[in-house]
């Protein structure tokens, strides 16, 4: 796994970037989404689900992925497998911590509330590969 750089760890830890993610699909095609993430202390990334969605059934079919950051004309764009963490309460938990780094006030009180009654999914991003444009 490629170790981040000071600089491209500011920039992965940078309030408000999202990810794009890019899985692949049954038939072989590309399938891409916008999620929240954190990066780990390790150099891995947490990323979360709503279960039933395509992009982790994807993952758990084929482990393969692609993630983005983005801001303008920087990136980080990285590829590699994301293995599942683990579901239920503990995928609440995280999808919980991940809002509150979104999310600020009323609108963090709303979204957490609907976050409760829903089956979530945590995986946990591994990049082999890494292009740092910033």
């Amino acid at each position: 796994m490629p170790e981040f750089d000071d600089a491209t760890r500011a920039f992965l830890e940078a309030p408000g970037r999202f990810a794009t993610i890019a899985t692949i699909d049954p038939d072989g095609s590309p399938l891409q989404a916008v999620v929240w993430y954190r990066l780990e202390s390790d150099g891995t990334i947490l990323i979360n689900s709503l279960m039933g969605r395509r992009w982790p059934e994807n993952l758990l079919r084929d482990a393969r992925i692609s993630v983005t950051v983005e801001h303008g004309y920087d990136y980080v764009s990285m590829r590699g497998e994301a293995v599942p963490l683990h579901d239920g309460d503990a995928a609440l938990a995280d999808i919980l911590a991940l809002a509150a780094r979104y999310e600020t006030g009323e609108e963090h009180e709303r979204r957490a509330r609907g976050f409760r009654s829903q089956s979530r999914i945590s995986f946990l991003f591994r990049a082999r590969t890494l292009l740092v444009h910033h």
